[in-house]
């Protein structure tokens, strides 16, 4: 049977690209509660936008060296499925905080020019040990800012048997979606700036076209 790739829309800042989201058949949207972040929103924002939500549709958070009081604020608000580390969280403080919370998380590991295959396993497999409610990683390029990077990193850096079980992003597009899946073969991709018009402003016509790619290249697979 063909997998199917899921798809994740992060950095939502509007209704209309929510809604342009859900038709182009994505299975998940993201938001942004780093407030360094062009494509910040408040737990307020959050919870409007997550309002008539369809089911089955997964809300993923993302943070940055977040404090377990910051989640639960947050929480209070915005019915999240699942959060997203992504800063310099440790093992332990990931799981404390998914614990008391009781939400699943994905982790981002932040691949730079000296990150080996095997640091990539060593890294899921700390994480994993540490908590039963790891999901899994979220592979992103490298940058000097915190949150998404809008940058390619070396795909082939992935181990074979880690790849079925990964997000892939960093710098994905319309234009190396269908490519980067039929490498890579993750579980999931995420995509944010690469469907803008502008910081924290999608396009509708890239949102579908990228979907379309991802289906294209699940279609692909012998």
């Amino acid at each position: 049977m063909t997998h199917r790739t899921r798809i994740k829309i992060c950095g939502l800042t509007r209704s209309e690209d929510i809604a342009a989201v859900i038709a182009a058949g994505a299975d998940a949207i993201g938001f942004v509660f780093y407030p360094k972040s062009p494509r910040y929103v408040t737990p307020q924002q959050a919870a409007q936008l997550t309002r008539g939500l369809p089911p089955f549709i997964s809300t993923v958070g993302l943070f940055v060296n977040p404090s377990l009081e910051d989640i639960r604020q947050v929480l209070q608000q915005a019915p999240l499925s699942i959060l997203q580390f992504h800063g310099d969280e440790t093992p332990q403080s990931c799981a404390d905080i998914a614990a008391a919370v009781n939400r699943p998380f994905l982790r981002a590991a932040r691949i730079g020019p000296s990150t080996t295959s095997a640091d990539l396993l060593e890294y899921e497999l700390a994480y994993r040990t540490a908590s039963p409610l790891f999901a899994g990683l979220l592979l992103d390029t490298l940058v000097e800012q915190y949150g998404g990077s809008g940058k390619v990193f070396d795909w082939s850096l992935i181990p074979e048997e880690l790849a079925p079980r990964v997000v892939l992003s960093g710098g994905l597009s319309v234009q190396n979606a269908t490519d980067a899946v039929a490498r890579v073969r993750p579980y999931a991709v995420d995509i944010s700036s690469g469907v803008e018009q502008a910081k924290g402003i999608k396009d509708a016509a890239r949102i579908s076209a990228f979907v379309a790619a991802v289906h294209a290249a699940d279609a692909s697979r012998i």
